[in-house]
């Protein structure tokens, strides 16, 4: 019997009397009494009647269960659909509807409404808490063996869905060989050892805290201080317990709040990385001065989990996401016609190697669009690479701006907003113009206790940029509108502007 994820990144924990998980409370779980909820829930979940293949879509609090639950998935083979908390029924409804969940397992707080999800869609609903109770860990626990089922490197081993900011949202599906190969990329990429404590403070919804962080973890054979979520104060606690973290920019700049923060707390730590969204420059340069660390920024998808990532050993440079990673392919090719770009022209970053998805589910036409035949995917980020091989994202293709018939990358203005005076950060998006067809849009954000001179800042940049590119707008506002992992929502921002230039305006 063969299945590889589980024989490589859990059975091992069975034999492992150290301890695996620290939670927030400080209470130690070791290996063996981890896995011995994964066989518990693996067992649970066959008696309910789910089979290799099935789908199971889970909305639960972050909890030592609910990585359990994944891990079980494993074992049992089902097809592991994980989802935002933050969603409502309404919004699980389409994915359960969409996946054909055989089974739905949602917070106890909230059962009568995926109860009636899962019955609308002929699924089954159990529910667990935050504490990791519930219906499906009563069931559970009534079981303490199971034999895990045969599954090959090329079957289902998950669902993530994309975030669905235009149209509807896409499944990645991702294989077992997908999530296996990239963990064993990073764990060598990023010298991570059986001596090696994660600091965890990222949902496990999502690709970042599942599976960059979950599977390089388990594979290592390290530890994970697996806290329920990012609060700065908790963070400052139990980083003298670690030697590495993994967050996304957010966290970084809440932390450079914090006087807590110094190179003494730190001294002992490895590594800190940064990914999901862009981390600012000037986010990278506070942190090493404050620290010592430089930290690691990376690039990944839902699709493809992480496709480059600055050196280890080497310089890290500020506002790159390094090189490409072992064994995945990378270029920048003409969105238009798909041939490659010169070094150094912005382009269409496409990827091709063993971490990239099986396809879209149910979605054979998108699948086409987006998957070449010769294996590249086609990721809908731009991308510079420079002359030394380092990859830049300048933006996302639904973000780019026509304007004029130009072609305008927000990234190239932003770059040049953020050195203003009394700007933090900037969002610039293209919005509808009755002349130009799209106009660029500037919206900023002070620095604490600062003002913007949006007079002074548009005299200063049209000093840099051509005409086409100045924006015909600038707003400043106290906030950017994020999603869960720190990504602008520049779809929230361009609904907000929509009609800024219309007619019937009073603008």
């Amino acid at each position: 019997m063969s299945n590889p994820l589980y024989d490589t990144l859990v059975a091992p924990l069975a034999a492992r009397q150290t301890t695996f998980l620290i939670k927030e409370d400080g209470e130690e779980i070791t290996g063996t009494g981890f896995h011995a909820m994964v066989i518990e829930y693996a067992a649970a979940m066959s008696s309910l009647g789910l089979k290799p293949g099935d789908r199971m879509a889970v909305q639960v609090e972050k909890s030592p269960s609910g990585l359990a639950l994944y891990c079980a998935a494993l074992a049992a083979g089902v097809v592991f659909l994980p989802l935002n908390i933050a969603y409502t029924a309404d919004e699980v409804d389409y994915f359960v509807g969409d996946s054909q969940a055989a089974l739905l397992v949602g917070n106890s707080d909230r059962s009568e409404g995926l109860n009636q999800v899962a019955a609308r869609h002929g699924s089954r609903f159990e529910s667990m808490d935050a504490s990791g109770n519930g219906t499906l860990t009563d069931a559970a626990r009534s079981f303490d063996t199971f034999a895990p089922v045969d599954r090959n490197a090329s079957d289902l081993a998950a669902i993530l869905y994309t975030s669905g900011t235009t149209g509807r949202s896409k499944g990645a599906m991702l294989t077992q060989d997908n999530l296996l190969s990239n963990a064993d990329v990073l764990m060598e990429s990023w010298r991570f050892t059986k001596d090696d404590v994660l600091l965890h403070a990222l949902p496990i919804f999502h690709t970042h805290g599942l599976f960059v962080a979950t599977n390089t973890m388990l594979l290592a054979g390290g530890q994970m201080i697996f806290l329920p979520s990012f609060k700065s104060d908790q963070v400052i606690k139990w980083l003298p317990r670690a030697t590495a973290m993994m967050g996304v920019p957010t966290f970084y700049t809440r932390l450079l709040d914090d006087p807590l923060l110094t190179q003494e707390l730190v001294s002992h730590m490895r590594l800190f990385i940064s990914g999901s969204a862009p981390l600012l420059a000037e986010t990278h340069l506070a942190f090493e001065q404050r620290t010592g660390h430089r930290i690691l920024e990376r690039y990944g998808m839902t699709e493809t989990n992480m496709n480059t990532s600055n050196p280890y050993d080497g310089e890290r440079r500020a506002g790159t996401v390094g090189f490409p990673l072992p064994g995945i392919d990378l270029r920048i090719t003409d969105p238009a016609s798909g041939e490659e770009v010169p070094v150094g022209e912005p382009g269409m970053i496409e990827v091709r190697g063993p971490n990239v998805f099986k396809g879209y589910w149910q979605m054979p036409d998108k699948t086409k669009e987006e998957l070449r035949s010769n294996g590249f995917f086609i990721t809908g980020d731009i991308g510079v690479v420079d002359p030394d091989g380092y990859v830049s994202i300048v933006g996302r293709q639904k973000d780019l701006i026509i304007t004029g018939g130009y072609n305008v990358y927000p990234k190239e203005i932003e770059l040049l907003l953020d050195e203003q005076p009394g700007v933090l950060e900037s969002a610039v998006i293209g919005v509808p113009h009755p002349d130009f067809g799209e106009a660029v849009v500037a919206v900023l954000v002070p620095r604490p206790g600062e003002d913007i001179a949006v007079s002074s800042l548009e005299k200063a940049i049209g000093q840099s940029l051509a005409r086409f590119k100045q924006p015909k707008h600038i707003a400043v506002h106290k906030e950017l509108p994020r999603n869960t992992m720190g990504k602008v929502q520049k779809n929230l921002l361009r609904k907000d502007f929509a009609n800024l230039f219309s007619p019937t305006s009073p603008s």
